[in-house]
């Protein structure tokens, strides 16, 4: 009996490689599905990397199911699922019985010579409109016949061995797909490893679809005969796979065990093939066998073989993955020359591109974010929302109350921690509701306490009131703010390269650990009590942040302990501070009510031509140079921390405002020295931070792979919670007072400490110390001469000490200036000593974002004896 069916048997003279139906002897019924069948498409061009052609080639992964033919002790054959994958190969251990662990499959040359050779001369029908198993089986039996790979007399036997049962591996019986004709979905019926099944899906994108990979030896066939077939639709086939994915590929390979042939490793080789991203991608929009054959060269082209010999030692294949590394690099460079058109997409969504009219920029901003208000009220009912306010709220009043602390000390009490909460709060929830990256936590930092210092001094030696001064600072302040919107000029952040973003970033850590070890110079006994407070909170939320990606317990109790890490350190060691009655340990400062921190020196309201006298009026005009010195501290605080929260790593969706977030915190700046209240940007930490707590990381992952990260909760809720929260401290004194403030300094150094990894300099520093042998295969490793590599780190490493003198001597007043000099050393110096390779392999972000990894394979439940 015959079905009709569309593409793909060729002949000789359509370029396959079968003998002629007509030539062959077959019986050929008047049957015009096998007749269309035989003739061959014109084949289509595979979109280029960045188009979208097929929505199938936007899938992450397919699942690949390995079924091999056996003999179980009854004498009865039938399909046992021996491997699987998801990416990355799973195979069965039949000792143990369980799954064994995830890894890169290592594949035989020749079996990968044999399956290219069994596509060549095999059955390849794609597009094939068939629902049912047997209707697919039926249709590849008789291909098989009409491309002289089996006899007449064989259909029978073909076709019953292609229908047997399939079973997977032992006690997974219960979980095989059933589908009912009313069904649209499947469902499966319970079982005891009705958890484990839940644990796999987990790991399997939604939209992901299955490839089913038949292989076996069978005596009835004189030689081996194969098909590899592509259905039109997606569609469940009953009893199949061990979970409920639509199959969109079948590969089967059957043949006599005098063949000579390797079945199980051809069947591995295939499904290697289907579970890596390109080559499903071309066997998705083939039009013919020869695409299926040009995508098997490819394959191959970034494939690596191993002489056969005796290799000890984990090191002496660093060589190896070095060299394939350069390989996927050629393949990559080869798939962005085609990426222009969407090059030139992004370019004009590109929120820095200049408009050339007077706040062009700045409306773009407006557009751009406020259409998508309401989602960012929406996108906040999330539970991680929660976990992040709480955490992010310490992590916003330890530096508010221990910065608010060294201010009022380098001030004298003219601002301390009351002018600062309140300042964080009120100018926390006014960017939060009207920001345009509202995920930006606005707070004081450790440039600004320089400045401040600097300025107080000045203004000590000059006999001039130091919060007037401000006030003319603040008005100058706004003044920059408006030109440099006006101009559109946040563009300038485009020359702010990696160089400078490291140096800035670094030094930052550094200021928060400095000034946690700083702070604990105490008494003997209250400074040992307070070491062991500091280092337990830090190393409890350290610790928390490890458990967060262990194997131990469930994943859900692994993430809430993860997320609540900060909490759980704080509540932690107060009650170790709290157990321990008879050494003092100096606690929060919080003020009572809403008060400034020195009621008898100073009101809430800054008088601007002076308090005591009248104001110098050269002073009024000469404040235009620390101005200049807040703006360039806040624009490239600002701008720098939006870079590096808006990475294309993080997956945000709703875009940036340069223009609109500097102008705001400009302005509220400026305003805030009318009141005594300290100026604060962007706080590149925090920021930081705040974007690692709502980061959502994708569950459908490949066993043994690293989480990846799904979606950011772009939401303005948390922001204004966290900035309330800080605000109602005052409030809550009374229960705030019991905290230890080297509890605080513990979380400090927490944000101190984590900051630093993912920062490439960090990463290079490290790298001096370490034998060249040891060195990852990053970019700039590879690139550039490890000498040339040290002496730019070094390079960076003398503008960090360069800038810690600066800020700690009298011409502290400086900081910015020498900080922004940084800039054109980087643009105009450095290209004399380096190779422009050499500098945008030094300045490329090969190294991975600081996220806290989520989701990752729970593999003691996941590789659970079946």
């Amino acid at each position: 009996m015959y079905f009709p069916f569309r593409q793909c048997v060729f002949t000789r003279q359509t370029g396959g490689l079968f003998s002629s139906p007509m030539s062959s002897g077959h019986r050929f019924e008047d049957n015009p599905g096998v007749r269309r069948h035989l003739m061959k498409k014109p084949s289509r061009k595979l979109p280029a990397s960045g188009e979208v052609s097929c929505p199938h080639c936007n899938l992450y992964q397919v699942f690949v199911e390995l079924n091999e033919l056996v003999v179980d002790k009854n004498q009865e054959m039938h399909w046992r699922e021996t491997a699987r994958w998801i990416k990355f190969e799973e195979d069965v251990e039949e000792d143990t019985a369980r799954w064994g662990k995830p890894h890169v499959a290592s594949l035989s040359f020749r079996s990968l010579l044999e399956l290219r050779k069994t596509i060549a001369h095999g059955a390849v029908l794609l597009d094939l409109e068939q629902t049912t198993l047997p209707g697919i089986a039926h249709l590849m039996v008789e291909t098989m016949i009409i491309s002289d790979q089996i006899r007449a007399e064989d259909r029978a036997n073909v076709l019953r061995a292609l229908l047997l049962k399939h079973r997977p591996w032992h006690g997974m019986s219960s979980l095989l797909v059933c589908v009912l004709p009313w069904q649209k979905t499947p469902h499966l019926h319970n079982s005891e490893g009705h958890r484990k099944y839940l644990k796999l899906m987990e790991k399997i994108p939604e939209d992901a679809e299955a490839t089913v990979v038949l292989v076996g030896c069978v005596q009835f066939l004189e030689q081996p005969t194969m098909a590899f077939v592509r259905l039109n639709e997606a569609v469940f086939l009953e009893s199949v796979l061990e979970v409920p994915i639509p199959v969109r590929f079948i590969f089967v390979l059957l043949g006599p065990s005098q063949a000579n042939m390797d079945y199980h490793e051809i069947g591995r080789s295939i499904s290697t093939l289907m579970s890596d991203k390109h080559f499903h991608e071309a066997a998705y929009m083939a039009d013919d066998r020869q695409d299926l054959l040009n995508a098997i060269n490819e394959f191959l082209d970034c494939s690596i073989v191993i002489p056969p010999s005796e290799v000890e030692g984990k090191d002496l294949l660093k060589s190896i993955a070095t060299f394939q590394k350069l390989l996927l690099m050629k393949r990559k460079e080869r798939e962005q020359k085609s990426m222009k058109e969407g090059a030139v997409q992004e370019a004009e969504d590109d929120p820095l591109k200049r408009t050339g009219i007077f706040f062009g920029g700045l409306v773009r901003d407006i557009k751009r974010r406020y259409p998508k208000y309401l989602s960012d009220i929406r996108d906040a009912l999330h539970s991680q929302c929660l976990a992040a306010v709480l955490f992010i709220y310490f992590a916003a009043l330890s530096p508010a109350i221990t910065f608010g602390g060294l201010l009022g000390e380098k001030t004298e009490g003219l601002m301390g921690v009351s002018e600062l909460i309140i300042s964080t709060s009120v100018l926390g929830i006014l960017f939060s509701l009207l920001g345009a990256q509202p995920l930006l936590v606005i707070g004081f930092s450790g440039p600004l306490l320089v400045f401040e210092e600097a300025f107080y001094k000045f203004c000590q030696t000059q006999g001039i009131e130091y919060l007037t001064g401000r006030v003319w600072i603040g008005l100058w302040l706004i003044v920059f703010i408006f030109i440099i919107v006006a101009a559109e000029g946040s563009f300038l952040v485009r020359y702010i390269s990696p160089f400078t973003q490291e140096i800035f970033a670094f030094l930052i850590s550094l200021i928060f650990i400095y000034e946690t070890f700083y702070k604990l110079m105490f008494s003997p006994n209250t400074a040992l009590l307070s070491l062991i407070l500091m280092l337990g909170t830090f190393f409890i939320a350290f610790f928390m942040r490890k458990f967060k990606n262990s194997r131990f317990l469930g994943g859900k109790a692994r993430r809430i302990i993860g997320d609540f890490g900060i909490p759980i350190s704080i509540l932690v060691m107060v009650l170790v501070d709290y157990t321990i009655t008879d050494t003092y340990t100096q606690k929060l400062n919080v003020p009572s009510g809403l008060s400034v921190t020195s009621p008898h020196k100073r009101g809430w309201f800054i008088h601007p031509m002076g308090s005591s006298g009248t104001f110098p009026m050269w002073m009024m005009f000469a404040s235009a140079i620390p101005a200049l010195l807040v703006f360039i501290l806040i624009f490239m605080e600002t701008q720098i921390t939006t870079l590096i929260v808006s990475k294309k790593e993080r997956k945000l969706l709703k875009g940036s405002g340069f223009h609109l977030d500097l102008l705001l915190i400009g302005t509220m700046g400026g305003l805030c020295a009318l009141f005594g209240l300290p100026w604060l940007t962007a706080a590149t930490v925090r920021s930081v931070t705040h974007v690692n707590a709502l980061t959502v990381m994708s569950k459908a992952i490949a066993p043994g792979e690293k989480p990846k990260i799904e979606e950011v909760k772009e939401q303005r809720v948390t922001g204004v919670l966290i900035a309330a929260l800080v605000g109602l401290s005052i409030v809550m004194g009374n229960m705030l007072r019991q905290i230890p403030l080297a509890v605080l300094f513990g979380i400090f150094l927490y944000m101190g400490v984590t900051s630093l990894t993912g920062i490439q300099l960090y990463e290079r520093l490290l790298l001096i110390f370490m034998p060249s042998k040891h060195h990852p295969d990053h970019i700039y490793v590879v690139k550039v001469k490890t000498w040339r590599m040290n002496l730019f780190t070094c390079i960076q490493l003398a503008c960090i000490v360069l800038l810690w003198v600066v800020k700690s001597t009298v011409a502290s007043l400086a900081f910015p200036f020498v900080l922004i000099m940084t800039v054109p050393l980087r643009r105009f110096v450095l290209p004399r000593f380096f190779h422009d390779r050499e500098l945008k392999a030094l300045d490329s972000e090969d190294a991975e974002p600081n996220f806290d990894e989520d989701g990752r394979d729970e593999y003691n439940e996941l590789h659970m004896p079946v």
